[in-house]
């Protein structure tokens, strides 16, 4: 699995139909219509998402690992 930031991870969740509902300091959370799942990705500058992070959070989204 390639590293990404957290900006990638928040396009691609955008993309799949994920809307920003707030920002609290450095992290987006994101949710879905129909849905009570919220996503927290930290946007931190060009850093990338540790992989355990990143693997939780798309699981949580129901996108698989490959999507990335």
């Amino acid at each position: 699995m390639k590293s990404v930031t957290g900006r990638e991870l928040a396009r691609l969740l955008e993309k799949h139909g994920w809307a920003l509902l707030r920002i609290h300091g450095s992290h987006h959370v994101y949710g879905k219509p129909g849905s009570v799942v919220r996503i927290s990705v930290p946007i931190h500058g060009s850093r990338p998402v540790k992989i355990g992070l990143l693997k939780h959070l798309l699981r949580l989204a129901g996108l698989p690992e490959t999507s990335v």
